[in-house]
């Protein structure tokens, strides 16, 4: 088990490596650059950036142990066909018409190079916030025979959160990497991981990378 809040994860017991995987939210050239769509909307990145060493340590964990690493990219089409008017609306708004932020096509979208994805790895491209919403997560996880998902990546309070809740609702089991995660904005980054704990546990668990090591650690040695 991992030592997490308000229990341990998971609620029986029985983690294993084969039904888990790590989940790495759109860790991306958009979201993390000094030149995206995250800092064009006035936020600053660093934040973001300064999870990338404790997400390696994560991945490598995972790997060693069996568990799967699955990456999540957001953007729309490089022809903008799946972008609908308000979306267009709220690009044109935030002074993104035009350019090539947010789009499948451009740079940004591309995960940073210092993450370490290898080709192993399966690689989830969204359109919306939640990694669930017009893709083939939820398939692909079923065929996986994947019931358990450690949360990771940006950010915390939409993307992150919107996928959490998404899969909570359709019975993973959850945890929440609270150094793992961040956000532009640390209220909603704070808000976001107490959430998870409200009601008892209404969204999961929540633990620091140090706990799901140990966790990881443990899978590892009896593979």
């Amino acid at each position: 088990m991992i030592s997490a809040k308000p229990f341990d994860f998971p609620y029986d017991g029985k983690l294993s490596a084969s039904a888990t995987a790590l989940v790495v939210i759109d860790l991306q050239e958009d979201f993390l650059s000094n030149t995206g769509y995250f800092a064009k909307s006035g936020y600053d990145p660093s934040p973001l950036r300064a999870i990338l060493p404790t997400v390696n340590r994560l991945i490598l964990a995972a790997r060693a142990a069996g568990v799967r690493v699955i990456h999540t990219r957001q953007g729309y089409r490089g022809d903008m066909a799946d972008m609908t008017p308000y979306e267009k609306w709220r690009r044109k708004r935030n002074g993104l018409e035009g350019t090539e932020v947010l789009l499948r096509s451009s740079p940004g979208f591309q995960i940073v190079a210092d993450i370490d994805v290898r080709d192993e790895d399966i690689i989830v491209d969204k359109t919306c916030n939640g990694a669930f919403t017009y893709t083939d997560f939820e398939h692909v996880l079923r065929a996986q025979g994947i019931s358990h998902l450690l949360f990771s990546g940006c950010t915390t309070d939409v993307c992150v959160h919107t996928t959490l809740r998404e899969a909570c609702d359709r019975n993973f089991q959850c945890l929440t990497i609270s150094d793992a995660c961040a956000s532009g904005d640390q209220y909603a980054h704070k808000a976001a991981l107490h959430m998870v704990t409200v009601e008892n546990g209404i969204f999961g668990t929540i633990a620091d990378s140090d706990a799901v090591l140990a966790g990881l650690a443990k899978l590892a040695r009896v593979k």
